[in-house]
């Protein structure tokens, strides 16, 4: 393969409710130190300046928490996917939270425009809530109403004010393209706490969701296969998991753990039986939380889980 890894840390956590994602970086990089590991020297990285000084600020709307920042830092985000994809490097973006992956897939529309993207969303929760379905206004749980150009009117609660209204449609047509995937081109793993909006589009859409249980009934191999060919018209493929999809017993090191989740191992092998798929153009790893951790064990995983994919990307 002749593509390079290049690193893009992204250490924001406006998006999220509870503090603590934006180290959840460094977190990575000390577990890497601990194992003795040199991954983060043979890379070439990049940090994203963050926007994180609003977090001492007003929270704006309470249907869409920091919204102006978030859209910052998902523009931010998207050009540097974009120019990554254009040097022909392969990027592994680290992240605190979760909203700013609808950078990461602007990003990847901005450098590939006529190409079908394909999402895997490996995560506990299925992040399609808009301003106006949103029962906490945190926007690490909107990044793929983001893509979606979903404002989910259907199972509105929320009444917007207008500058919300026209920060939401700025964030949904970054790049001036919306919607930047179609919800036939989305496979949800191990999503297991939705609420009714997200529920509703979920049905609404056949969004295809592969269970923990039907995972462990499958096996790594057989969901692969299966997930890649529910994939197959897609020309592109990007990664997206987040830390929560593992199971709580493994560690408590996220913001929204939830139990029933995956464990390290398995997840250490689907993302490296993904990552050697040669569609597979990008993965990203977040909601890495130290704060609420002992001993860094969260972190561990996540760089475990890091280097498993990226062996097997090198050796494809």
């Amino acid at each position: 393969m002749t593509k390079s890894l290049k690193i893009i840390e992204v250490k924001s956590e406006i998006g999220a409710g509870t503090r603590g994602a934006s180290l959840g970086v460094d977190a990575i990089k000390i577990a890497a130190l601990d194992f003795g590991s040199r991954f983060f020297k043979k890379h070439k990285s990049v940090e994203v300046p963050n926007e994180n000084h609003l977090l001492l600020e007003s929270t704006g709307s309470p249907f869409a928490k920091r919204i102006s920042g978030i859209l910052t830092m998902v523009e931010r985000v998207s050009d540097e996917v974009k120019n990554t994809l254009g040097n022909n490097e392969f990027p592994i973006v680290l992240a605190g939270d979760h909203s700013t992956a609808a950078g990461t897939i602007s990003g990847i529309k901005a450098a590939y425009p006529k190409s079908r993207l394909g999402v895997i969303w490996i995560d506990a929760h299925s992040d399609m809530h808009s301003p106006y379905t949103t029962p906490s206004g945190n926007m690490h749980g909107m990044p793929l109403a983001m893509v979606l150009d979903e404002d989910n009117t259907d199972s509105k609660v929320n009444k917007l004010d207008q500058e919300t209204i026209n920060y939401w449609y700025q964030l949904k047509n970054v790049g001036n393209i919306a919607p930047k995937i179609a919800y036939r081109d989305l496979v949800l793993i191990s999503a297991r706490d939705m609420e009714k909006p997200e529920e509703h589009l979920i049905k609404k859409h056949k969004v295809k969701n592969i269970t923990t249980a039907e995972f462990r009934k499958r096996g790594v191999e057989r969901t692969v296969i299966e997930t890649m060919m529910y994939l197959d018209h897609c020309d592109l493929i990007y990664v997206s998991f987040d830390v929560d999809s593992l199971d709580p017993t493994a560690s408590r090191g996220t913001g929204t753990p939830v139990v029933q989740g995956l464990t390290e191992r398995e997840a250490g092998a689907l993302m490296t039986r993904l990552i050697t798929n040669q569609k597979v153009c990008c993965f990203e790893i977040v909601e890495v939380n130290p704060t609420l951790d002992k001993e860094n064990q969260m972190a561990e995983h996540a760089f475990e889980i890091l280097i498993k994919a990226t062996n097997a990307f090198r050796n494809e």
